[in-house]
């Protein structure tokens, strides 16, 4: 009898020991599951965020479209169709296949003064970029990001045909030397032609038909600009000098939007790989720049 009850005992021990081991392995389990579970979710989001910092999400102001500014009296970079009343020009077509190999739609705003782009860009939500034939400088650097350059420009000066004025006699109280506002052809005067009196306009159309008319003694302007003018509407204006600034045109995007500074570079390097670019080049300028 004493050992019978012994026997049971012991067997109640074992049953007991089993419990407790097997309740043990359970808590096991499950405190393991719940951190393994919180270690695939944080390294899930890390993966997210590393995605999104490689991908680069930008905002635009219309979905799938990419919204653009300028000033549409520049030609050959920007102008307005005399019959279609849209948008033609260098800038219009590089605009558009930056959208194309962006994945995106452009569209064009109503043109604006130029010294407004840079403002209306660094404000944001009216347009994603300015492209204007704006050349790239430390002080449009510390408003805006600018993107890589596109094209290299110079300044120069346009004078009447059979007009006697130099850079030397234009430095003078009583000349008056035309210039589009904002731009850094009125810079380069103000800068070098102290005694003159520059006269800043909206548009370079009004600049070169105020030296055509006399107005103005003479106009500083972007040197590919006023090649074009002279060749195809201002035949009776002569360039008497470039001005080699070494300039270079980029385009404006908000310092807040990183990710499409980055994709818009992303674009052009795309374009001048693939000859997109010099294909642009040949159609407005006659060759490649």
């Amino acid at each position: 009898m004493k050992k019978k009850v012994s026997f049971a005992a012991l067997f109640v021990c074992v049953l007991a020991v089993c419990a407790l081991v097997l309740a043990g392995c359970g808590g096991g389990s499950s405190s393991d599951s719940t951190a393994t579970d919180s270690a695939s979710t944080d390294a899930t989001a890390t993966d997210q965020e590393a995605t999104a910092a490689t991908t680069g999400d930008y905002t635009l102001v219309e979905d799938g479209k990419l919204t653009c500014i300028s000033n549409l009296y520049f030609p050959p970079f920007e102008s307005m169709d005399d019959k279609s009343g849209e948008p033609v020009g260098y800038d219009i077509d590089m605009s558009k296949a930056l959208a194309e190999h962006m994945g995106l739609e452009v569209n064009w705003l109503p043109s604006q003064a130029f010294d407004s782009l840079v403002p209306t860009i660094k404000t944001g939500g009216t347009a994603d970029i300015a492209i204007a034939g704006m050349t790239i400088t430390s002080a449009r650097q510390e408003e805006v990001d600018m993107s890589d350059p596109y094209i290299d420009s110079n300044q120069s000066l346009v004078t009447k045909v059979g007009s006697k004025e130099t850079m030397e006699s234009l430095d003078d109280a009583s000349k008056k030397v035309a210039v589009q506002a904002g731009t850094t052809g009125e810079e380069w005067v103000l800068e070098n032609l102290t005694n003159a009196t520059a006269v800043p306009l909206d548009d370079i159309i009004s600049a070169m038909t105020g030296v055509q008319t006399g107005s103005y003694d003479a106009l500083v302007t972007d040197l590919p600009v006023a090649s074009y003018q002279i060749k195809n509407s201002f035949a009776d204006l002569q360039i008497v000098e470039s001005i080699p600034t070494g300039e270079q045109y980029g385009i404006a995007i908000s310092k807040d939007n990183p990710a499409l500074t980055a994709a818009i570079n992303e674009a052009l390097a795309e374009m001048k790989t693939d000859g997109t670019m010099d294909d642009i080049q040949v159609k407005w300028f006659g060759s490649k720049l």
